[in-house]
């Protein structure tokens, strides 16, 4: 028999501060607040100077709906620049600045003009300014100030339904859930306890009961919330104090039970309920747990009073999160035959969405495992189809990846593996192992095998490789040999006759057909290569024609040309090499008398410096009848043409000192010489010489302008060049 019971639920609000009685037409709060800041003067010194700003406020608190008959006060903007002579002028502007709230001009007091009602606005910001009145200028930089509005317990909480209905079964269990019942208030919720609501039912007991503050414990938690997730916690009110009021809770029933779990906050005595195993809003939206709070530590003295524990019942809704399509398996394996044609279709992948709007998926490939565009995918269904011919022995496997997308929402996608085996076709035929190179001896014996044939094929069969070997047809009839096929994928070459004669017949070129057994039938020909050759008694070839194989003990015939070869163009190149040393030899180094002097000709390359002893001949300086007259520098075109002035040669004085002084003199005082010297040094400085560059490019057209004394005092590593400019004077003189 079915009872329907009715029960009233109560709810009130609670209230524990008073509220403001002084009167309104006082100062209602104001805390102040002195800024110093820095600002410029407008004097002309610049000076800095600093004033002080004294705000009133910078935040007010006004309560709502107020009732007074005078204007609300609010606060008193001042100025440290006011010096009571009326000179600053008082402004506002920002919210409600010359409706809600107005400012006396002349002492900065702010009110409000009318009741303010924090449900509609529950903050104001304005700005406030003082100014001089002569000028129009600010005396102060503007300030932002905030006035909140103080909430009162003038909202009632107002449930979210006018009435709620729900079903229980008969002989349900005691702590079974009901319904439950929501009521919001309009207060402010941060200020006081006016927002509070407190349940309790007025009609239905003692078959009803309500939590008192949430209406039971009711929590929310999305399916996509990891283990160890909290959703929410619960509080036991425990009487004691100290350790007698640690409390320690559980979940001892319900559907919950290996879904979630419940631990303790140390400091606040409260239970946190987490998520123990992923959640799932499409097998299962609710979940009911029984919770039980006890004491740790129990006096045994105070056993008869228990039990030392409460239990409450808690009630979890998963809620439902757009999760991305899910495939129908982890990875899927396909296979297709390397001879289908293109457009030919594999298989197909399928995902859902597993959310309750069921959004439609489209499909599509990842092109970064699939480079070449060899497969694709019908983005409505799923199906998987080849773009391009596959050959099985370039590539067995094919792995791909497929995005699976909502369509409604692009940004949930996922992807599977899809792995595409190439299943083989016999389209390739039989071919031999190796290149086969043979002989016979001139004395072999008929039926004597001489060669061991084997083969391979790239096609792999279901039932693995059988192949058979048989003489061409056009050798078949005439061959002096014949093949024995051993049913081992291998064969034989037996000779047919008694004796062969390499003067006769040196080479045979024997052609063996290679077949599979597989569908369709594949074949190949293949050559033998077999060479007559003298053997010992024990049948080891000894020697066979010019073109012989790779002999035993010996490298082979193209080996030894290729090595001859080799040696005769080493020789020539090594003849060619001493043939331009010696032809470079002949050439005389030394033209004309300019080129003692201009040996060196720069293309703006850097010589390398004392050692290199190929930059001059000195042996030229040695032998003067090398220098040919009336030949101009080759490395310069002069700019005007004079004719060399001819000196006779010292043919008796072989000395290079006196050679040089006199080629030296001589070019001092010619007009056609180049207003450059060069000259090359032959002794060595050494590292780190503090003589430093001896050139004589900076040197001046005579000898008179410079003193060489110094070189004296360098050392005797320069006493050659001190005699050679040095004495220059005394030979001069003489």
């Amino acid at each position: 028999m079915r009872t329907y019971h009715y029960f009233l639920l109560l709810f009130w609000v609670g209230q524990p501060y008073q509220s403001f009685s002084s009167p309104f037409s006082k100062r209602t709060s104001g805390f102040p607040e002195k800024k110093k800041i820095l600002e410029l003067s407008g004097s002309s010194k610049n000076e800095l100077n600093r004033a002080k700003r004294s705000w009133m406020w910078n935040q007010f608190f006004l309560l709502e709906e107020y009732t007074g008959s005078d204007y609300q006060y609010v606060g008193k903007l001042h100025s440290d620049q006011d010096r009571g002579d009326g000179s600053l002028k008082y402004i506002l502007s920002g919210d409600g600045a010359g409706d809600l709230f107005i400012i006396n001009e002349n002492t900065g007091d702010i009110q409000a003009t009318k009741r303010l009602d924090r449900e509609e606005k529950p903050v104001y910001i304005l700005r406030a300014q003082a100014i001089n009145r002569r000028t129009g200028r600010p005396v102060e930089p503007e300030s932002e100030f905030i006035i909140k509005i103080h909430d009162i317990n003038d909202n009632e909480p107002m449930f979210t339904k006018d009435v709620y209905t729900a079903t229980v079964p008969e002989m349900s269990d005691v702590g079974t859930f009901v319904v439950q019942v929501t009521a919001t208030d309009a207060d402010d919720p941060t200020y006081g306890n006016s927002a509070k609501v407190v349940y309790s039912i007025l009609q239905g007991q003692p078959y009803f009961s309500v939590e008192s503050e949430t209406g039971t414990y009711q929590f929310k938690t999305p399916e996509s919330a990891l283990p160890g997730t909290p959703i929410g916690r619960i509080k036991a009110i425990d009487a004691d104090i100290g350790e007698n009021a640690e409390i320690e809770y559980s979940i001892t029933d319900g559907e919950g039970l290996d879904m979630f779990d419940v631990i303790t906050d140390q400091e606040t005595q409260e239970g946190i309920i987490t998520v123990k195993k992923a959640l799932d809003f499409e097998k299962k939206k609710l979940y009911t747990l029984k919770v039980e709070a006890s004491n740790p530590r129990v006096e045994p003295r105070f056993l008869y009073l228990g039990p030392f524990k409460d239990t409450a019942t808690v009630r979890i809704m998963v809620e439902d999160v757009d999760e991305p399509p899910v495939f129908g398996k982890l990875a899927y394996v396909l296979q297709i035959r390397e001879d289908a044609q293109i457009n030919s279709t594999i298989g197909s992948v399928s995902a859902q969405d597993p959310d309750a709007a069921k959004n439609p998926v489209k499909y599509s490939v990842d092109r970064h495992t699939d480079m070449d565009r060899i497969f694709n995918i019908d983005s409505g269904n799923g199906s998987i189809f080849t773009s391009k011919l596959l050959d099985r022995e370039t590539l067995l496997w094919h792995n791909i990846t497929v995005i699976a997308t909502e369509i409604n929402n692009p940004k949930q996608s996922s992807r599977v593996p899809l792995f595409i085996k190439v299943l083989d076709v016999n389209d390739n035929a039989p071919e031999f192992a190796e290149f086969y190179e043979t002989f016979v001896c001139e004395k072999a014996k008929a039926e004597q095998l001489i060669q061991t044939l084997t083969a391979v094929d790239k096609d792999d069969p279901y039932n693995g490789h059988q192949f058979s070997f048989s003489l061409a047809p056009e050798a078949a009839g005439s061959s002096n040999f014949t093949i024995h096929d051993n049913k081992d994928n291998t064969a034989g070459i037996l000779t047919r006759k008694n004796g062969y004669n390499r003067h006769e017949m040196s080479t045979y070129l024997l052609p063996v057909v290679i077949s599979d057994n597989d569908y369709p039938i594949q074949s190949s020909t293949g050559t033998v290569t077999i060479r007559v050759c003298a053997c010992d008694h024990h049948g080891n070839m000894q020697s066979c024609n010019a073109e012989a194989l790779i002999h035993p003990t010996g490298l082979s015939t193209g080996a030894l040309v290729a090595i001859l070869l080799c040696i005769i163009i080493l020789l020539v190149t090594v003849v060619l090499f001493a043939a331009l040393r010696r032809q470079r030899k002949k050439e005389p180094l030394i033209i004309s008398k300019e080129d003692i002097r201009d040996n060196i000709v720069s293309y703006n390359d850097e010589g390398g410096g004392e050692e290199d002893t190929q930059a001059f001949d000195i042996g030229t300086l040695r032998n003067p009848e090398a220098i040919e007259d009336n030949k101009l520098r080759r490395d310069i075109v002069p700019e005007a043409l004079f004719l060399p002035r001819r000196t006779p040669t010292v043919r008796d004085n072989t000395d290079v000192r006196d050679f040089i002084n006199q080629r030296l003199k001589e070019n001092d005082t010619d007009p056609t010489a180049p207003p450059y010297d060069s000259l090359a040094t032959y002794a060595y400085e050494g590292n780190g010489s503090v003589a430093e560059s001896l050139s004589s490019l900076e040197s001046v057209t005579t000898d008179g302008d410079q003193d060489y004394d110094y070189l004296s005092d360098w050392g005797p590593r320069f006493k050659k060049l001190a005699d050679m400019y040095g004495g220059t004077d005394s030979d001069k003189d003489s």
